[in-house]
């Protein structure tokens, strides 16, 4: 079994390693110079991973209120994008004068972070466009080919990338969602901006993104003949339940693991039962839409 030791040396050695997190496994690259894999668009920036605030200080110009998520939320599913200040190279960052950066709170990610001592690109480990993965087995099927080192790190406990915030001149932006809520983000700093020009600085903005292979149906309350349905709270089957006692946190950590499960049963279409739009569910909803085409 591949250690951290192994994932930080095939790193510095400017190989791809498939790396767990808490929102979803990562293909992971030295952020210096990281290797193209997976189909992505050169104008998507990707996220630099770091170890801690320490680090972050080094590659981004973060100001007092990017300090204050940081300490209140890190490490965790929060990206803070601020100025660059370098050590992260023009393909990582798409070209802007920004960087997306977060500390990641899996054991396994930090231990690499720690042994390979500097910022690590790592974009989901999924073909361009595709459902996210949320375990080791989805992301060698998707990516595994590319990888010299896989790190097993269980099921991601989050489910859904993480919150990006905007954090330059002006009102602080929310650029994604994620499991960090606009609520508790605002609690902290402020009222929060809608992406407006800065939906250019987060990854995951495509307008088809997160997609199976079927079409995605969605606000469904019952299935058409030959639909999948993925259901919540009390609508829809029981195997394909994102929560059957309606929670959120759980439907999350569900969601892109069932999308590929409806998927694997080749149907016309899939439906996908309401999600309330509160909490987590306006990341929730989010990546359906975007799975779905409907943003844009």
């Amino acid at each position: 079994m591949s250690s951290a030791a192994d994932a930080a040396a095939a790193l510095a050695a400017g190989r791809l390693v498939i790396m767990p997190t808490e929102t979803v496994y990562g293909l992971a690259a030295d952020a210096a110079n990281p290797y193209e894999a997976k189909g992505r668009p050169s104008f998507n920036p990707l996220i630099a991973h770091v170890f801690d605030l320490t680090a972050a200080h080094a590659i981004a110009a973060l100001d007092a209120r990017a300090v204050a998520l940081a300490e209140t939320f890190w490490p965790g599913p929060l990206t803070l994008v601020a100025p660059s200040k370098g050590g992260v190279c023009d393909l990582a960052r798409a070209g802007l004068d920004t960087v997306a950066v977060r500390a990641p709170a899996h054991p396994l990610a930090r231990a690499v972070l720690a042994v390979f001592g500097g910022p690590v690109a790592a974009p989901s480990a999924n073909r361009s466009g595709r459902p996210s993965p949320t375990t080791l087995a989805d992301a060698v099927a998707e990516t595994g080919a590319a990888a010299a080192v896989a790190l097993d790190g269980g099921s991601s406990v989050v489910g859904l990338e993480s919150t990006v915030i905007s954090l330059l001149d002006g009102p602080p932006r929310l650029l994604r969602p994620g499991a960090v809520t606009r609520s508790q983000i605002e609690a902290l700093i402020g009222p929060l901006a809608d992406a407006d020009a800065d939906a250019r600085r987060s990854p995951g903005r495509l307008a088809r993104h997160y997609a199976p292979g079927a079409p995605l149906r969605l606000e469904a309350t019952d299935a058409r003949p030959d639909e999948a349905f993925i259901g919540f709270g009390a609508i829809g089957p029981g195997d394909l339940n994102l929560s059957p006692a309606g929670d959120l946190a759980e439907a999350a950590a569900r969601l892109f693991s069932y999308l590929r499960a409806a998927d694997a049963r080749a149907p016309a279409a899939i439906a996908v039962a309401p999600i309330p739009r509160h909490g987590l569910g306006e990341a929730i909803n989010d990546r359906l839409r975007r799975a779905s085409g409907l943003v844009g």
